[in-house]
């Protein structure tokens, strides 16, 4: 019946798969938890090779990277049932009746059921910028998340039939971190999937320190500048692409491009201090961007020659 998936990625998902081993066993049902390491250091792994002692689990950790996309396929292909929940391995059970809510769900014939993220109260100040982004900008409810279904939707914990999956997968050609969910959500608008929003969040439990997370919203711009010059994606699914687009129309893209030279710096020191500003961090988003975009349009012109 459930097929319960979970990719991690140098992090111990002991307590994650405890709590959701005891309630799905609790619910009486049929299912299975996978959970796909994608290539962390060995140590990391000591403790969740475990897992594999618990009926019903299978923990395996391949050599290589192959990033979250991938990684998600692979689970998802190797999952035996219906229903593919996947919840991100950094998560953390917060309801007791987590599992049930989903599965109250699932008559109601939707092809993919978002439940939602929340973030702690606290966290330390190096991991203010990915606390502050997450909870002014993630921590929707499903009210909230209903008005606008598809660019809402994310898969740290989604419930989704295997049909639809079969139909929009995740893209195979994004190998490092970023905006995997959202082509996911783009490509289930195409097809236009039947999407619900619920709240059943679960607890992001590892907020990234903030010079990881300025590191790993880097990468996400590169994942998003190849979605864009792939066409992939329409930009006008996203506000972000959105901007670019109409800055690209009216040339300010140069302006904000040579922009970067100056921002750069100034956002890293301040998004990585005790108090980050999230206006300053999407200046900086949008200036790199715009560079990024302009240098590799650059390489291409050059290749012609």
């Amino acid at each position: 019946m459930l097929s319960i998936l979970i990719p991690t990625y140098n992090y111990d998902v002991t307590t994650l798969v405890n709590s959701l081993h005891k309630q799905a066993l609790a619910s009486n049902i049929t299912f299975e938890i996978l959970v796909f390491d994608d290539g962390s250091e060995k140590a990391i792994n000591r403790n969740n090779y475990q897992l594999n002692e618990l009926a019903n689990v299978n923990f395996k950790s391949r050599s290589q990277n192959i990033g979250l996309s991938n990684n998600r396929n692979e689970l998802a292909n190797a999952a035996k049932y219906t229903f593919l929940l996947f919840i991100d391995g950094d998560s953390l059970v917060i309801s007791e009746n987590y599992i049930d809510n989903y599965l109250k769900e699932l008559s109601k014939g939707n092809a993919i059921i978002y439940g939602g993220r929340i973030h702690p109260k606290k966290v330390p100040d190096s991991r203010k910028l990915r606390w502050k982004y997450g909870k002014f900008r993630e921590d929707l409810t499903a009210e909230q998340r209903s008005l606008i279904p598809y660019k809402c939707t994310f898969c740290n914990n989604t419930l989704m039939t295997k049909g639809i999956y079969n139909k929009i997968g995740f893209e195979k050609t994004l190998t490092q971190y970023g905006h995997e969910d959202t082509l996911f959500a783009y490509n289930a608008s195409l097809i236009k999937a039947s999407v619900m929003h619920i709240d059943n969040p679960v607890l992001h439990g590892d907020v990234d320190l903030s010079d990881v997370f300025f590191n790993k919203t880097i990468k996400g711009l590169e994942n998003l500048n190849y979605i864009y010059e792939a066409k992939l994606i329409d930009p006008k699914f996203t506000p972000f692409l959105y901007c670019i687009s109409k800055l690209k129309a009216f040339k300010l893209n140069y302006f904000f491009a040579f922009l970067n030279l100056l921002v750069y710096p100034i956002s890293k020191y301040i998004s990585t201090s005790k108090y980050p500003s999230l206006f300053l961090f999407d200046i900086f988003r949008v200036c790199y961007f715009c560079h990024i975009n302009l240098t590799n349009e650059s390489k291409k012109n050059i290749s012609v020659f």
